[in-house]
């Protein structure tokens, strides 16, 4: 994987956030190709929960300052960067106040869902894609993980489509075991269609519950990797008979291996 370009996108990655099975592989995956010679960025959302001092972040000004519209309304895209200790991989944050200045990551005090959870994941895809064209940086993969990084292979698919930077760029999603069982908020198909994403393509996210957001996410990648040993039937299911490349579940000490022969073998 010596000099391969790899974009990582994840809804939570350690040492930022706890330890979960989401977290722990968003470090593990970009830590592996790093160390095999890989160029790699990792992207997740800046929640307020991040402690900034603690972890060393700050803005990026060159890259911070547009606006991105979700669902008709100016939302300003603040960009923050930090390094994992050791490890010299640069962490890209999308912030915004509205979104994520809130103390936690997806729930509140209560454990009740945020009820604008879907805008924060269309406002994290739009804002992941529009820092790697200001970045220039061309990936050859595009890795997503965890839930709020689903809609970003729907948006390249569609609202990105004409971008000639990613023309040649792969879409690999890991699925992983359900992490919520609410339903979020019921406008959101009608929140991507404002983005001129034709209903049919999405048509799953009528009900935007966990298993269909994941279903419409598998739908616009390239190749699926099953991230969880418990999957549940369903979406098993529906990744083995979508017709995408995937890759089924590897064990912690198998992982790399692997990984590294699906990227090699039916990504690039």
């Amino acid at each position: 994987m010596k000099d391969k370009r790899i974009l990582y996108v994840s809804s939570e990655v350690v040492p930022y956030l706890a330890e979960n099975e989401v977290s722990l592989m968003s470090y593990d995956v970009p830590k592996m190709i790093n160390d095999q010679g890989g160029q790699i960025r990792i992207f997740m959302p800046r929640y307020g929960n991040i402690n900034e001092r603690r972890h060393q972040l700050h803005e990026v000004i060159r890259l911070s300052g547009m606006n991105l519209v979700v669902n008709d309304l100016d939302m300003p895209l603040i960009i923050k960067v930090a390094s994992i200790p050791k490890e010299r991989i640069q962490v890209y944050f999308i912030d915004n106040d509205e979104y994520f200045k809130r103390k936690a990551t997806f729930t509140d005090e209560e454990g009740v869902m945020y009820p604008d959870n879907d805008e924060r994941a269309i406002f994290f895809a739009k804002g992941v894609v529009e820092t790697v064209k200001k970045l220039n940086w061309v990936p050859d993969i595009i890795h997503v993980h965890g839930w709020m990084a689903a809609m970003l292979p729907i948006y390249m698919k569609h609202y990105y489509k004409h971008e000639a930077l990613f023309s040649e760029t792969k879409i690999v999603t890991s699925v992983y075991t359900q992490s919520f069982d609410e339903t979020l908020d019921p406008e959101m198909i009608k929140k991507v269609k404002f983005d001129g994403i034709p209903h049919e393509a999405v048509s799953d996210l009528e009900i935007p519950n966990y298993e269909n957001i994941l279903k419409a996410s598998i739908l616009h990648s390239d190749a699926v990797i099953i991230a969880s040993n418990n999957l549940s039937p369903s979406l098993t299911k529906f990744i083995e008979s979508s017709g995408k490349p995937f890759l089924p579940f590897a064990p912690k000490d198998a992982f790399a291996e692997a990984y590294t022969n699906f990227y090699k073998n039916e990504v690039l």
